[in-house]
């Protein structure tokens, strides 16, 4: 409950403005709830009226993607970039191509984005982009057709000293190619207003890796500083199996962790002697489901109702597909079950009531602006190595990333025990960034 009548009035005002976005209107909250603790020593929020300038985005685009299929039928989309936040630096953040994709979604991204980026240690801002185009079964050429309709409305509002987009849901290497390569036939310019490229031609190495190893770093972190242990034979169990969920695999096992049980749109599946990433990955690079992987491996089970995967037995869980996945149902399963830590690798994966059971039961919960940080950090580093023009090593970057990820974890962590919030990790990630941000916003004046 917010008791502050400035940011109660805030919230109100949003919700009657925008009554629809209730993926916006859930991170807002969320945000706002923790500034509720802090609001009255910072009177110079409310005079520059700080709040609601954030509750309201610089700039959202939207546009028609019209296009022609290989097939010669003319399809359809909407796509849309919302400029949320420059005040720490140029907007920065993903393209996602999803049926779901909305501008109240995208607006409830490109917000956490903002906070996100602020926790790096790189300038800046905030954005999110995207469109309600499928690409699941597609052929390349479609695919390429359809980013390059998209791109012939989204290159006049991005650049690398403006915008620079990355991949998302739905957008991978592949899409950054297409999309990269007619962004540049357009504006005839090679520059860094990409990231998530190929190494071939301007993308950092360990980009593919670092929201997955990221999310383990500050994990590991939390396990050693707040719990005194580690990931050493720990039963993990991650939802999702893209980019993000794999790695976190990898680097779990590496570690000294049992990943148990992952899942995919179809169902999950689960070996109490740990699961085989490798087969994983291939599986999915094959497009196929994770059914497939039973028919290899003795062990494992495949239940085709992937919200039943909180239910098991674990230590940690790391929820790395879509948001408000894990339910008030799910965590009381894990708490029952005993679970140590639960970190975010997707973007608002825990609904607000599973947030709150997980702090009321002092479960360490890490939250996603700072816990999967790591893959827009990495981007934030790819455009440095771009206006270098020199690639850092993997290991030079995973180093950066370790320590980095690390810093992110003392930083919201000593800002929870300033309030004397211990351990709540996503206070401390709420107050850590919105000071930041509010900060440069008040230096900046009113814009």
């Amino acid at each position: 409950m917010i008791k502050n009548t400035y940011l109660k009035k805030s919230l109100e005002t949003l919700k009657l403005k925008h009554p629809y976005e209730e993926e916006f209107h859930q991170a807002v909250f969320e945000m706002l709830e923790a500034l509720d603790v802090i609001i009255n020593e910072h009177p110079e929020y409310q005079k520059y009226n700080i709040v609601e300038r954030l509750l309201e985005p610089e700039r959202s685009i939207s546009f028609r993607v019209a296009w022609m299929n290989q097939k010669g039928i003319i399809e359809v989309n909407s796509g849309y970039r919302v400029q949320y936040n420059s005040s720490l630096g140029i907007y920065k953040g993903g393209i996602r191509f999803h049926p779901s994709v909305n501008l109240s979604i995208l607006k409830f991204l490109a917000f956490e984005q903002t906070f996100k980026n602020s926790l790096t240690p790189f300038l800046m801002g905030g954005g999110k982009g995207g469109a309600d185009f499928d690409p699941k079964d597609r052929s390349d050429e479609d695919i390429m057709r359809f980013c390059q309709a998209f791109m012939s409305e989204l290159y006049r509002h991005i650049g690398d000293e403006l915008d620079v987009p990355a991949g998302d849901l739905g957008v991978g290497k592949r899409e950054i190619g297409y999309m990269y390569g007619f962004y540049k036939k357009l504006q005839n310019r090679f520059n860094a207003t990409f990231t998530s490229k190929d190494p071939l031609y301007g993308g950092s190495l360990a980009r593919t890796e670092a929201t997955g190893y990221g999310l383990v770093y500050l994990s590991e972190q939390a396990l050693k500083t707040i719990l005194k242990t580690d990931f050493k034979d720990k039963r993990v169990i991650i939802s999702g199996s893209g980019n993000v969920a794999t790695h976190a695999a990898r680097k779990v096992i590496e570690l000294g962790g049992k990943v148990i049980a992952m899942s995919d749109t179809s169902g999950y599946i689960y070996n109490p002697y740990g699961l085989n990433v490798d087969s994983i990955i291939k599986i999915k690079q094959d497009r196929l489901g994770l059914e497939e992987y039973v028919k290899s491996f003795e062990n494992t089970k495949f239940n085709a109702s992937k919200e039943d995967i909180w239910t098991l037995k674990c230590d940690i869980a790391l929820p790395c597909a879509t948001q408000n996945e894990l339910d008030e149902v799910g965590v009381r399963a894990l708490i029952d079950n005993g679970v140590l830590l639960v970190a975010e690798g997707a973007n608002m994966p825990t609904t607000k009531a599973g947030i709150d059971m997980l702090r009321r039961n002092k479960v360490v919960f890490a939250p996603g602006k700072a816990a999967n940080a790591g893959g827009v950090l990495v981007s934030g580093l790819e455009i440095s190595q771009n206006h270098q023009f020199y690639s850092y090593t993997f290991e030079q970057v995973d180093t950066i990333l370790t320590t980095s990820m690390q810093k992110i974890f003392f930083d919201i962590y000593e800002t929870a025990k300033k309030y004397n919030k211990n351990n709540d990790l996503l206070f401390g990630a709420n107050i850590y960034s919105f000071n930041r941000v509010a900060r440069a916003m008040i230096a900046q004046g009113v814009i």
